[in-house]
């Protein structure tokens, strides 16, 4: 495995440190690292002058049930698209993008109506994307129909970047999603300030992969063979409730044959072309700051290690979330709503949230926000490539005084 911050959430029945010792663990290793000086380009807190903040005016908030659908053409046919809420200053929009086999309700339902992640998203405005197709209600695609590859599909995000007005985004991918949001961030960095990446594998499928594919597709049925995709071998063998509801909303809210075009195209993906600053020459590789995720003994694990090897270990997260199977995001939505919010505090885009499993107050984020943005300084941010962004921090050292720092950090009860 990379070096990076690592993060080992345990169960519930086996923990015994509070979230708030959790807290000061990290706190404190962020007030142990070196002075830094960095450019702030969004404020970290709000300014003293007692004016109401954004955060603190309710009366802007969007309401929860507030999601419009729109249809919107890009250069590679229509994509279906929900959105709740509009553009508030210079903050991203949140745009998820799903895995095979699901679409937005299914994959990102749960975490999203999680009470602390509603407190999150209302100050933003969310953006969800369906693969072409893959909607409830969608129409069967024409026979013949030459479904968009994994590069155009993610080329169809800037037409709903520039349709809504979005300046950037703060992408959540899973899966599939995952690496189409990362290659929309290789090819248009300037529009992704952030990336949280669910069970990615930047791998392409070998001969072997491939057959093992065409041979599975030939026993079994299309759902059962992407639940494999989804779901931990323990999942599937236990039958628990929730691969069962997967089976049966795969089986009858997805068109079939829609399903099979976005399958076949996601198992004829290629390499994600990036390396890590150093290992090749002119390597390529995500600029934003990265969270990994994966559930423990999923089905995904061996290919988000190699996706993390793969980035800057100075802005990329590693989380491994226990008791979380191949769906961390539906099994463990607080967790990750969890997690989510520290990212976005780690971008300088949350002054406070109110905690309901402390104390009830505001928990203070200015040490974690510079924490965070320390970390998220590259081997190149200092230079040419990464300033016009000026997100990344001056570094008083050498840049390979920078590459030998290493951020790992293994929290476990």
């Amino acid at each position: 495995m990379g070096p990076g911050l690592f993060w080992n959430f345990p169960s519930k029945a086996s923990c015994t440190v509070p979230q708030s010792l959790l807290q000061t663990m990290l706190l404190s290793r962020m007030a142990g690292m070196k002075d830094q000086q960095f450019t702030e380009e969004k404020p970290l807190l709000p300014d003293s002058r007692g004016q109401e903040t954004e955060m603190e005016n309710c009366e802007t908030f969007v309401a929860t049930g507030d999601w419009k659908e729109h249809d919107i053409e890009t250069p590679y046919g229509m994509l279906h698209v929900v959105i709740r809420g509009a553009p508030k200053g210079n903050k991203p929009a949140i745009l998820t993008y799903h895995d095979v086999g699901l679409n937005h309700k299914l994959c990102f339902n749960s975490f999203f109506q999680n009470e602390d992640m509603l407190e999150i998203t209302k100050h933003f405005v969310v953006c969800h994307v369906d693969a072409p197709g893959q909607h409830i209600g969608a129409p069967q695609m024409p026979q013949g129909y030459q479904y968009p590859t994994m590069d155009q599909l993610a080329g169809m995000l800037p037409s709903v970047v520039q349709h809504f007005g979005f300046k950037s985004i703060v992408g959540i991918g899973v899966g599939a999603g995952a690496y189409i949001l990362a290659k929309f961030a290789l090819i248009f960095p300037d529009l992704v300030e952030g990336l949280v990446l669910l069970n990615i594998d930047p791998n392409g499928k070998g001969w072997i992969d491939w057959a093992a594919t065409k041979l599975s597709g030939l026993t079994s049925t299309l759902p059962d063979t992407v639940l494999t995709h989804l779901f931990s071998q323990e999942e599937l063998m236990s039958n628990t409730e929730v691969v069962q509801n997967y089976r049966q909303q795969i089986n009858n809210t997805i068109n079939q044959f829609n399903l099979q075009l976005f399958w076949n195209m996601y198992n004829s993906r290629r390499d994600l072309e990036m390396n890590r600053s150093g290992s090749v020459i002119n390597a390529k590789t995500l600029r934003c700051p990265v969270m990994l995720v994966v559930g423990d003994n999923a089905p995904a694990e061996e290919g988000v290690v190699e996706c993390n090897s793969k980035l800057d270990p100075t802005n990329t997260t590693f989380l491994k979330m226990a008791d979380s199977g191949g769906m961390p995001q539906i099994t463990q939505p607080g967790k990750l709503t969890e997690a989510f919010k520290y990212f976005l505090q780690g971008m300088g885009y949350i002054a406070y949230m109110k905690d309901r499993r402390m104390s009830g107050g505001p928990v203070p984020s200015a040490s974690m926000t510079r924490l965070a943005r320390s970390r998220t300084a590259s081997l190149t941010s200092a230079g040419s490539v990464d300033g016009s962004r000026n997100r990344a921090c001056t570094h008083s050292d050498s840049s390979e005084g920078v590459g030998q720092v290493s951020h790992t950090m293994e929290v476990s009860c």
